[in-house]
């Protein structure tokens, strides 16, 4: 007598902190057949998470995108999970959520599939070789422990050392031998005798990505494992695993393809020729130029202009290249090229009417050389349109020179950079940069720099951004009538924090209004090594001038920071010629706080309203203004508008004693680590 068993997982409970599956079968067999219990062995649920985070955390803000995330720590193991630790030169500290998987050699990290999939994205880190430079290292990934795939791991573009603008070399001595550390609170070339430097310097830059498409569709609840096969890299950190439903290629058949003048998909030739020729011939014919599912080898920048080039999606066309020594220098003194769609120079009129998408740019960037071109997108572009790009591995994803404007930047994903994620420098104004994904920046992942020539009236909206090892989720250096807003920025390193506003780099000043509005910023705060103090969430700093413009700041979100939540500050050596006033904090929610809500040195002003607080680590406001401790008071104060509730550790974080101008001021509280953050 035939039966059916149909296994039904009813529930989860969880018991000594492990998960437990409670399941029950029911059985419909021939004729009535009674039913049969079978127990089930099922995976734990999957945990989605978002900026390491419940996702109803931080609704509403950052990018919407097309993948989920979920965390290596939460997910089954016989690895071991490393953290939670925000010290810099860690490898949990650049970790997402500063926690990850380390796994040896038959270890597994196993993920549970929260949806359909036929696409992972990996994030981890293995070894540098001994003497830098990067090691090669397979992970298998099997899915519900069906036949291995190899994916080949490598830290080649990893592993960066020492001092600005660092180095990929462990063993090097300081770079700036007569720069102040903090490791030593000294200037070693001035010190006798000369301190002892651990070697390897400050290692940084420690992850790096890949992404596999499976070869097929899974379904929710079906598991993909990854493990350290015998023979590879002494240890594998698994971080986090993207999965991902994508759609078929695109086709354009009415487009000037690039294989009708001669492009190999194959990778296997230099394609950079045939795809000019292509935009020659679409320019003419007032057609847009297609680049079909391949991998084309192009090794320097594609010129463009009044184009438009679309490939068949960005896990498909692959525009892929190695970086080119230059002998003798180029005139803009790059020593380098590579990979990347530039267009033309603003001095030469800037390009118009550019408009790219579809297609991914792999760079072979690994080493930071501020003088090199290496980026994926660069040049002026003015009317244009940038979407649906996936950038890896070259020195900045998008670096914009201008004067230009109207650009509009969006649905991108750019990781694994040597320096920032998108800048705008210089002129660039009327554009946008909305609903991008950029992760592992070695700079600023996203900054207006209004050097020489102010920007104005640009947007950063609703883009994701997370864990860059250097600076800033979001910094703008000057400019008009910007707006930053709907932002989720989390895990900044050192030297830099979630959200920064600063008068420096020779930038031109603030003018007009600054708005920065319901962003959340999670786990940033962080250290300052160069002050031996933390930052805030959101940190604005005078160093070239005062900061006197408009700016407010409503509806922002600070989670779960490090340090401060806000942090208004001068560099000592300018702070009785330089001020930041009037600067407006509306509708702000502050869970979790190391230390402070507010931390002043610097002379001005600001007011408060509705800016609630809990989980608060110090005294509500380190007041230390300018450092003169004067009878009168400190020289920053604060205005209490109304609804500003809540605090921590010594009572309201706004408490009537601590108006206008109170000094508070310790140089450097301890911290008290909040609680995870939580529905409000």
């Amino acid at each position: 007598m035939a039966r059916s068993i149909i296994a039904v997982a009813a529930g989860w409970s969880r018991r000594r902190s492990r998960w437990v599956a409670l399941a029950t079968a029911a059985g419909v067999g021939v004729a009535g057949a009674p039913a049969l219990a079978v127990v089930v062995s099922a995976a734990p649920a999957p945990v989605v998470t978002r900026a390491a985070l419940d996702p109803s955390l931080v609704a509403g803000r950052g990018a919407s995108v097309g993948f989920v995330e979920q965390e290596a720590e939460y997910a089954a193991t016989n690895g071991t999970v490393i953290g939670p630790d925000r010290s810099a030169y860690t490898l949990p500290a650049e970790a997402s959520g500063r926690r990850a998987v380390k796994l040896t050699a038959g270890q597994y990290v196993e993920f549970t599939l929260p949806s359909a999939a036929n696409a992972i994205t990996v994030r981890y880190s293995i070894p540098d070789a001994p003497g830098g430079g990067g090691i090669t290292s397979p992970l298998d990934v099997s899915v519900n422990r069906g036949p291995k795939r190899t994916m080949a791991l490598t830290s080649q573009y990893a592993w960066l050392y020492n001092q600005y603008p660092f180095t990929n070399d462990p063993t090097a001595g300081l770079l700036h031998p007569d720069w102040w550390i903090t490791e030593c609170s000294c200037v070693p070339s001035a010190t006798t005798p000369f301190p002892a430097i651990p070697k390897p310097f400050r290692p940084m830059h420690f992850y790096d990505e890949q992404r596999l498409l499976l070869g097929g569709t899974y379904r929710a609840g079906d598991r993909v494992r990854l493990t350290a096969p015998a023979g590879g890299a002494a240890w594998t950190v698994i971080d986090l695993l993207d999965s991902e439903l994508v759609g078929p290629p695109r086709r354009r058949p009415a487009a000037a393809d690039v294989l009708a003048f001669g492009a190999d998909p194959t990778g296997r030739r230099d394609s950079a020729g045939a795809i000019d020729k292509a935009i020659a011939f679409a320019r003419r014919a007032h057609r847009p130029v297609y680049l079909p599912p391949g991998t084309y080898q192009v090794n320097r920048h594609i010129v463009v202009d009044d184009v438009t080039i679309e490939g068949a999606g960005s896990w498909y066309t692959i525009i892929k290249g190695r970086e080119v020594a230059l002998d003798p220098p180029a005139p803009d003194g790059s020593v380098h090229t590579g990979v990347g769609f530039y267009g033309r120079d603003a001095a030469a009129g800037g390009s118009r009417n550019v408009h790219l998408s579809g297609f991914a740019i792999e760079g072979d960037v690994r080493e930071r050389i501020d003088t090199d071109q290496v980026n994926g997108v660069g040049g002026a572009m003015s009317h244009s349109t940038i979407d649906g790009l996936y950038i890896r591995h070259t020195k900045v994803g998008m670096w914009f020179d201008g004067p230009m404007t109207n650009l509009r930047i969006t649905n991108n994903v750019i990781v694994d950079q040597i320096a920032d994620g998108i800048n705008f420098h210089t002129g660039v104004t009327n554009s946008v940069v909305a609903n991008n994904f950029i992760r592992n920046t070695g700079d600023d992942a996203l900054a207006m720099w209004a050097e020489q020539t102010t920007n104005a009236n640009n947007m950063f909206d609703h883009n994701t951004v997370q864990t860059p090892t250097l600076a800033n989720g979001i910094a703008i250096y000057g400019g008009t009538d910007n707006t930053v807003s709907n932002n989720l920025l989390a895990d900044p390193i050192r030297e830099g924090s979630g959200i920064h506003a600063g008068s420096r780099f020779g930038a031109e000043p603030f003018a007009g209004h600054l708005r920065i509005t319901n962003n959340t910023v999670v786990r940033a705060g962080t250290y300052e090594l160069n002050w031996s103090i933390g930052l805030g969430a959101i940190w604005l700093y005078a160093l070239d001038r005062s900061i006197d413009a408009d700016i407010r700041v409503t509806g922002d979100h600070y989670l779960d920071s490090t340090y401060n939540a806000i942090m208004l500050v001068s560099e000592w050596s300018v702070k009785d010629l330089y001020s930041i006033t009037g600067v407006h904090f509306k509708d702000i929610r502050i869970d979790g706080t190391g230390t402070s809500v507010v931390s002043a040195r610097v002379a001005g002003s600001a007011s408060f309203e509705n800016a609630d607080a809990r989980n608060v680590g110090a005294v509500g406001v380190n007041n230390c203004g300018s450092f003169h401790f004067t009878p009168a008071g400190s020289e920053f104060a604060l205005t209490d508008l109304g609804g500003n509730d809540g605090g921590g550790t010594t009572g309201p974080w706004l408490a009537p004693w601590e108006l206008p101008n109170t000094i508070t001021c310790d140089d450097r509280p301890p911290v008290v680590p909040p609680p995870p953050p939580s529905a409000w």
